[in-house]
């Protein structure tokens, strides 16, 4: 049993959850709490820690997990180790998943494309409910925030683990890549020509959405072929990103089952 924040193992986990470098350099992330943990794929699963009296409890959680996989942790140590308020007290390393193109682009796919957004609870809930609408997959700009943030993670709930996603350095040209795949390109911006629910969405679409205070860059707008509106009343101006992504989705969705 660890019972020290000195071990090796606790470092490495605390700077996994705290650093974006060390992710991409071991091509490892951390997930938290019982339900994330259980879900993660087996064969990604680097290694399982779990509290003294977690593992005292609920010795029945840990299933097929092989012993060298598994680390006792005392219950101090595990507090200094978990990046959440309330640990559950288990948490995992995982190793990350690259998505193909292929896995992207199915028969028919529908695709959310984020540019620059920054916030990685939105992240995190956008991923989540593209799992939910049943979307292809996710392409994000390289300047999108970390998708292995730890708060991205616990927001998908789970989600990470099955919604294809790939970044981009060439958001712009990525765009015109999926146009000449045959998937037209609608982007949410208030000069739409026409409301989200006056387009058809049955073919090949993406959807793109843009950074939470400045919204699309002008590169990104115009290289859509259409530009929709969410209709606003009162004094709104724009709904959370996260929030219009959903909307416009869900409309795909809906049209998609008709």
């Amino acid at each position: 049993m660890i019972t020290s924040t000195s071990s090796s193992q606790v470092k490495h986990v605390m700077q996994l959850l705290k650093k974006a470098k060390t992710r991409k350099e071991f091509k490892e992330f951390v997930v938290e709490g019982a339900r994330m943990v259980k879900e993660a794929p087996l064969e990604r699963l680097v290694k399982m820690y779990a509290s003294q009296s977690f593992y005292e409890n609920h010795k029945d959680f840990f299933g097929d997990i092989l012993a060298d996989r598994l680390e006792i942790v005392s219950d101090s140590v595990f507090c200094q180790m978990s990046d959440t308020q309330t640990p559950q007290g288990v948490l995992a390393v995982v190793k990350m998943h690259s998505a193909e193109w292929s896995d992207i682009f199915s028969d028919n796919p529908l695709i959310l494309m984020i540019e620059n957004l920054q916030d990685p609870g939105n992240l995190g809930t956008i991923v989540r409910m593209g799992e939910g609408a049943g979307v292809s997959g996710v392409i994000m700009s390289s300047n999108t925030v970390d998708i292995y943030n730890p708060k991205t993670i616990r927001s998908t709930m789970g989600s990470i683990y099955r919604v294809p996603f790939i970044y981009t350095d060439d958001f712009t040209g990525t765009i015109k890549k999926c146009q000449r795949e045959g998937v037209t390109i609608y982007a949410a911006h208030l000069d739409g020509r026409n409301t989200y629910t006056q387009e058809n969405y049955k073919k090949p679409t993406a959807f793109l959405i843009g950074n939470e205070g400045n919204g699309l860059s002008c590169k990104a707008t115009e290289a859509a072929d259409t530009l929709i509106k969410i209709p606003m009343e009162g004094q709104v101006e724009s709904l959370n990103a996260a929030i219009a992504c959903t909307v416009l989705t869900y409309e795909a969705m809906r049209q998609r089952k008709n």
